[in-house]
């Protein structure tokens, strides 16, 4: 039977979590969107090639799914599911167990699920006739995000109008220590600042981050394997954490952050119905007042004691460590490279390697930097320019012939041209001037210095001032005088049958037609 292939990237995560991370299978599965089986497998197969983290995360795209899976093959047949609503009725029957019938499953179809996926098919289809599981929140676990449905307000003042504002909540599993503020957006960019500004707040790091199925945060939202956003994953690489969405349409998997959200409606907004702001960081000043407010107000459910006691004696202590370096936010677009080897973003054009003209490529673009990945490796870095219809190019980036090219600049082809004489000199001059552009002359100039090769330096003298007697602006004109001896000849004297000589880059000459 044919081996599944995953994306590299989320091979390489799914060791991260379960190596680095230690979480289970079903975490890891849920939080890149694959079924557990497939993490198992993984995993498993990962193992029992000798891989390590360290071992795993030096090696390139290329080498570690060689190692994995060996050639590719072609798909194979669907392996036969088993019959959940038959299996939760013969559960109830004494002394049957999901192994035995694991067991008998096996009998039947001998290349059928094993049996962690085939548990994990049982209950899936248990978990959507509505059955509902208590949630056990452990100490620094995890960090539930979401937006508020109802929204602040600023008000502009120069024309008075109000605009709405997003209202961005995280709260602790353990602790339901809480965290606001307000946005512009619900951008992607919006929505990972918040991200840092909040664990910068909490101080440290959960193992988890449980976001709804929103836009900024997953890619292609679905029940049983949503995509999470390329930048969201990155942030949680960056801190050292897990992104396990919530199912959709499915509130109890994130209610810590449902119940939050309802409170910084009532003891935040609320609070702020009468007040007037100006200015996006004015609002955040007032709520950061009522969230200390809030945080410090004893709970009913919890013997009196407050938010900010019980992170400080649970969750604090429990949380990991912010990363010493900063989190960059950074966009990521897919791209073809032109057959000019340059990937455009925001109408600017930036190099890579000649040599991957055509194949596809990620770019990854901060505030600073624009970075371009092919197969997981990075092959070029340029300093972001937003200068529409330019280029940024890097010199090895071009083919040697092009580089040769970019040798030449006006000061040098006039300095060569000042070595001949004057005229050559003043020709060249008047050649890269007569052009839109200077380097629309460089062929012609570059023709030039080939007939130097070919004739002495007094007969190019020559036959450029005899070019720039008629207005002549090209090479051709120069070669069609040296080729007929014209620049031997005084400028309108007779030659010797009597007719004066024609100096035109039209003239071909009695030798063109041997």
């Amino acid at each position: 039977m044919a081996k599944e292939r995953l994306p590299m990237r989320k091979i390489r995560e799914i060791l991260r979590l379960k190596w680095v991370l230690k979480r289970s299978n079903r975490e890891t599965a849920r939080s890149l969107g694959i079924s557990a089986g497939a993490v198992s497998q993984t995993a498993t197969r990962a193992r029992e090639r000798g891989l390590d983290w360290p071992r795993a995360n030096a090696m390139d795209d290329q080498q570690l799914d060689t190692l994995l899976y060996g050639a590719k093959v072609a798909p194979g047949a669907r392996r036969p599911l088993p019959d959940p609503s038959l299996m939760h009725k013969e559960l109830r029957r004494a002394g049957v167990t999901l192994e035995l019938l694991h067991l008998e499953y096996l009998e039947r179809h001998p290349d059928g699920y094993r049996y962690t996926a085939f548990c994990d098919h049982y209950r899936r289809w248990l978990k959507g006739r509505g059955l509902s599981m208590r949630q056990r929140h452990r100490a620094g676990e995890k960090l539930f995000v979401d937006y508020s449905g109802k929204k602040a307000h600023i008000q502009d003042p120069k024309t008075g109008e109000v605009i709405g504002v997003e209202l961005f909540v995280a709260v602790l599993g353990a602790s339901n220590y809480t965290y606001a503020e307000a946005t512009l957006t619900q951008t992607s960019q919006d929505w990972v600042q918040s991200h840092v500004r909040a664990l910068e707040f909490f101080g440290g790091v959960t193992q988890l981050i449980v976001p709804d199925q929103l836009r900024s945060g997953v890619s292609r939202p679905c029940r049983y394997e949503p995509q999470v956003q390329r930048t969201y994953e990155e942030l949680a690489h960056h801190y050292g954490a897990a992104v396990l969405p919530a199912r959709a349409a499915k509130p109890k998997d994130k209610a810590k952050v449902e119940v939050a959200v309802q409170i910084a409606q009532r003891w935040v907004l609320a609070c702020l119905r009468n007040e007037t702001f100006f200015t996006l960081d004015a609002l955040n000043e007032r709520i950061g007042e009522l969230l200390e407010q809030l945080n410090k107000r004893p709970m009913k459910d919890y013997a009196g004691a407050s938010r900010l006691e019980l992170f400080e004696s649970v969750d604090a202590p429990a949380l990991r460590p912010l990363p010493s370096v900063p989190f960059v936010f950074a966009e990521w677009k897919k791209a073809k490279v032109n057959i000019d080897y340059h990937v455009e973003l925001h109408k600017h054009y930036y190099s890579v390697p000649y040599t991957l003209a055509r194949e596809a490529v990620e770019i990854r673009s901060t505030a600073m930097t624009v970075e371009v990945f092919h197969d997981g490796h990075r092959v070029a870095s340029h300093r972001r320019n937003d200068r529409a219809g330019q280029h940024s190019t890097i010199r090895e980036h071009m083919p040697k012939s092009h580089q040769k090219h970019l040798e030449w600049t006006p000061s040098r082809l006039l300095n060569w041209a000042g070595k001949i004489g004057p005229s050559t000199q003043k020709l060249t001059d008047a050649i890269l001037r007569s052009r839109p552009h200077p380097e629309m002359g460089y062929r012609s100039v570059l023709g030039l210095l080939r007939l130097a090769k070919r004739y002495d330096d007094e007969r190019l003298e020559a036959a450029c001032h005899r070019a720039l007697g008629v207005g002549a602006r090209s090479y051709r004109h120069v070669a069609s005088i040296l080729k007929n001896g014209l620049d031997r000849v005084a400028p309108d004297e007779p030659d010797a049958q009597g007719q004066l000589p024609l100096a035109h880059a039209n003239v071909r000459g009695p030798d063109y037609y041997h």
